[in-house]
């Protein structure tokens, strides 16, 4: 099943697809921010051309879990989403994906004027690839 995960943010918009095993993930060229609209327009032709079967948006949560202002912002986004295409949506948390795929890009030589281009889509895929990891080993607690 192909996965598309979505970074949904206020100046770009991360993207990472899964491979057709559902094993890896791999980063897409962001998209600049638009309306909802034509956002949402845009990624259900990606996800029709790539046989997308699920949509995954990071939802934006306070370390304390609670939502705020920017979760509110992707969960109306994911109504513009629903009315754009019949694929599956889920939210799925997105805590400290960012970090982790900043940390990834530094490792990989990556300074940090160097990952402004690429650090959405690098945190869509650290999101994807967590929940593609899940999703074959649902046994395992999420911090094995």
């Amino acid at each position: 099943m192909r996965v598309l995960a979505i970074d949904y943010g206020s100046q770009r918009i991360g993207l990472a697809l899964s491979d057709p095993t559902g094993t890896l993930a791999r980063p897409l060229p962001f998209l600049p921010a638009k309306t909802d609209a034509k956002l949402a327009r845009e990624i259900a032709v990606l996800a029709e051309k790539e046989q997308v079967e699920l949509l995954l948006l990071g939802l934006p949560r306070h370390m304390n879990g609670s939502l705020g202002e920017a979760a509110a912002k992707v969960q109306a986004f994911a109504a513009a989403l629903g009315q754009a295409t019949p694929v599956r949506i889920k939210l799925i948390d997105e805590r400290l994906s960012t970090v982790q795929a900043s940390r990834q890009l530094q490792e990989a030589g990556k300074n940090t004027r160097a990952q402004r281009t690429r650090i959405d889509s690098e945190a869509a895929a650290v999101l994807l690839q967590g929940y593609l990891d899940m999703q074959s080993f649902p046994s395992l607690p999420p911090d094995a």
